[in-house]
């Protein structure tokens, strides 16, 4: 078994693992988000993409784009923890942390054959989809798991505790 943090990569070593599953004939599956605390809806997402290929990749957003994203109360957890809690989940293979806002850089860097993501995004408003395809990829999205909600779980503990 890979040690968590073995599994936690920059971009360029990522594109350079990338590279080498091609070559190999893997297909790499690729998705992102914030996963600030994770839940039952995203361990159930991440499990579901990675039974599209062979190699799943997790982008996690920065610190600094959770904020840009989500407002300055957000992230819970650092980007370290975030990166380190995913990466133990059997179903992810490679994580890396990205600092923009969205992930088209990552995805045109790394090129996978399937990019994925959840119900809750309209395919024409999947950022990357264009990339995936035009390189002859193809982009899936997962049904959304209702009743799991990162915001709603910090609504539920600011409600209960203040």
């Amino acid at each position: 078994m890979i040690p968590t943090t073995e599994k936690i990569k920059s971009l360029d070593r990522a594109g350079e693992e990338r590279r080498q599953l091609k070559k190999s004939g893997r297909r790499v599956v690729f998705t992102n988000g914030c996963f600030d605390i994770l839940h039952p809806g995203h361990v159930r997402y991440l499990s579901a993409a990675k039974t599209h290929g062979d190699f799943l990749i997790v982008a996690i957003n920065s610190d600094r784009s959770v904020r840009a994203i989500k407002g300055s109360r957000r992230p819970i957890l650092e980007e370290q923890s975030r990166a380190e809690i995913i990466a133990a989940l059997q179903s992810v293979d490679l994580v890396l942390i990205f600092d923009e806002e969205d992930p088209l850089a990552v995805i045109q860097h790394l090129l996978p054959d399937i990019l994925v993501k959840g119900g809750d995004w309209a395919e024409d408003q999947i950022i990357g989809a264009e990339t995936v395809r035009q390189n002859g990829g193809r982009v899936i999205s997962i049904p959304f798991e209702t009743g799991f909600s990162t915001t709603k779980i910090i609504e539920r503990i600011l409600k209960k505790y203040s």
